[in-house]
């Protein structure tokens, strides 16, 4: 009987997420939906031009009509933004973990982190173009630089909140501090870094467009660039809506990971369903 009890109340706890997020996915889709025909109908009420805002509609005709020509363009942009991505998220891990593992590293790269995060990147840009020339290697670059930042933040702040009781119980079963950061302090980071990846992936789509509309031949933003200078609006809002909707996706995706392997640290919504 009791068993029973136990597995009804199993498979009832297993059962709520799935209609909680089912419930806030709707809520989402009617949000976006009734944003877009509010701007449909602001645009048709008072008779914007297109010049100015084009309406949701005449979008989706440019990404209808033009997609095989902004689909390499697109595929430039994700790959860059991704390479960028992955190299400012390996790079930000490691800093963090060297910084919060250590007061010496703390004290000598940290203010250099934080003054080198408060320049502009499109002032570093023509530097990387110098060093580089004009391509995709200045984009990944400028990509991985715009994303390290949050990572080195999260990672450090996360090693640095962990446990003292914790630590001292692996010291005294003589674990070195390489065995404390690999099987204690990056497992207790998990929920910081997927917070930060979940920030550096939008931050490196901007860095990539900021590069390609600056020094580029090919990607959205180079595409963004030639269509504004022929005052093609809605060819420029197609290609902010191809970046708006990969940026979504990747959001998604590393919030789904986040949620399966940082489920454990996810206790906001238990709380209230209990």
């Amino acid at each position: 009987m009791t068993s029973s009890i136990h597995n009804t109340d199993m498979s009832t706890h297993s059962l709520a997420p799935s209609r909680e997020q089912l419930r806030q996915l709707s809520l989402s889709a009617l949000a976006t939906l009734g944003f877009f025909l509010l701007w449909e109908m602001g645009c048709m009420a008072f008779h914007v031009s297109s010049l100015v805002l084009p309406k949701p509609s005449e979008i989706a005709s440019v990404l209808w009509v033009k997609f095989p020509l902004l689909l390499p363009h697109a595929t430039q942009t994700l790959y860059t933004t991704l390479v960028g991505f992955v190299a400012g998220v390996v790079g930000g891990i490691v800093l963090g973990a060297l910084i919060g593992s250590s007061k010496l590293a703390y004290d000598v790269a940290y203010p250099l982190l934080v003054g080198f995060s408060c320049i502009p990147k499109v002032a570093v840009v023509p530097i990387f173009v110098v060093w580089f020339g004009s391509g995709t290697v200045p984009a990944i670059l400028t990509s991985a630089v715009i994303s390290v930042f949050p990572v080195v933040v999260n990672v450090a702040t996360g090693l640095a909140s962990t446990e003292p009781e914790l630590e001292d119980v692996f010291k005294v079963l003589g674990a070195s501090q390489w065995d404390l950061l690999i099987n204690v302090g990056l497992p207790r980071t998990l929920p910081y870094l997927f917070a930060s990846m979940k920030i550096a992936v939008t931050l490196s789509f901007v860095g990539t467009v900021l590069s390609e509309t600056v020094a580029a031949n090919k990607g959205i933003g180079n595409v963004m660039m030639i269509a504004s200078g022929n005052f093609d609006v809605p060819l420029v809002f197609a290609g902010l809506f191809l970046l708006a909707i990969m940026g979504v996706v990747l959001y998604a995706l590393f919030a789904l990971m986040e949620f399966k392997l940082t489920g454990w640290a996810q206790r906001k919504n238990e709380l209230a369903m209990a």
